[in-house]
């Protein structure tokens, strides 16, 4: 099983669903294309970061994730 991704958009939404599912213990991966592509030189959407878990745990927060994605 492999990494999913279950969001993507801007930094501070990507970060507050991170803490939402870190908080019944399932670890979560963000990827910063925001953050690489200044450091690359060149230019990013406002949207361009992502959040990721592990296939597995979908089932563990797919509630909290659409109560989420319902709240934005």
């Amino acid at each position: 099983m492999g990494l999913i991704k279950i969001f993507s958009g801007s930094e501070i939404l990507a970060r507050a669903l991170k803490e939402k599912i870190e908080a019944v213990g399932v670890d979560t991966v963000i990827k910063d294309n925001i953050q690489s592509a200044r450091l690359g030189g060149f230019g990013s959407s406002g949207l361009a970061v992502e959040v990721f878990i592990q296939e597995r745990d979908y089932g563990k927060v797919h509630a909290i994730i659409e109560a989420f994605r319902m709240n934005i």
